[in-house]
């Protein structure tokens, strides 16, 4: 009787530690690693409590599971302080690129070229595959060409063009490449630079926005960097 009567105490300490777990895990600022330990506590305090008077556990092994506890808790919160040296580190890593490329020049993904006193309008047109002439149109705001100018045969790759008209008036101008096929042009990809006006940086120093004068594009839809 004397062991069923111990087992139902058991049981009703177990209970209660479980009750309280679940209060634990419900409070607000409680680390799942302190929960943990609480728990650990409590299990052993129960042990304490219900072990046999004649046969009591013995101090060492009491001692070796706190070791053991004390070892596991110390390897969490060295994790935790290493997540957040990773993430400060990173942080200030994207920080030190971001600062480096104010003032370069951004290849992005418009037609749209300014030009603004002698400044000429920078591109780049991309070729997925070698061909047999490429060409530059501009147009003005109305629609209007004002300039055309051919690349002539080009490889397959990115390829560097400036236009840059004596006498033409400052202003926003849209810039078009086109490859020859057949008896016809087509539109290529292409890219205007814009000097890289600020960097904004996403959460923990991940993800990157480049604003220019052209707006503001993710760093994905930036085709390359290069100096003013």
């Amino acid at each position: 009787m004397a062991d069923i009567n111990g087992v139902n105490q058991n049981t009703n300490v177990f209970e209660q530690i479980n009750t309280k777990n679940t209060q634990n895990s419900s409070a607000a600022g409680k680390s799942e690693s302190q929960q943990t330990s609480d728990m650990f506590m409590q299990l052993m305090i129960a042990q304490l409590k219900n072990q046999s008077p004649t046969s009591p556990a013995d101090t060492s092994d009491f001692m070796q599971q706190i070791s053991s506890m004390s070892t596991v808790e110390n390897i969490a919160n060295l994790n935790v302080s290493v997540e957040k040296m990773s993430s400060s580190l990173m942080t200030s890593q994207a920080a030190l690129q971001a600062s480096s490329m104010v003032g370069q020049t951004a290849y992005i993904k418009t037609d749209k070229g300014v030009v603004s006193g002698e400044e000429g309008v920078k591109g780049v047109v991309s070729l997925p595959s070698s061909a047999s002439d490429v060409r530059i149109s501009v147009y003005d705001k109305s629609g209007t060409l004002v300039d055309r100018f051919s690349l002539g045969a080009q490889a397959a790759g990115d390829h560097d063009f400036v236009w840059q008209k004596e006498g033409t008036a400052a202003g926003e101008y849209r810039v078009v490449a086109e490859v020859e096929d057949g008896d016809t042009f087509k539109v290529a990809e292409s890219f205007i630079g814009y000097p890289v006006n600020s960097v904004t940086l996403g959460q923990s120093g991940i993800g990157m926005t480049i604003n220019t004068d052209a707006g503001s594009v993710s760093m994905s839809d930036v085709r390359q960097l290069g100096k003013a």
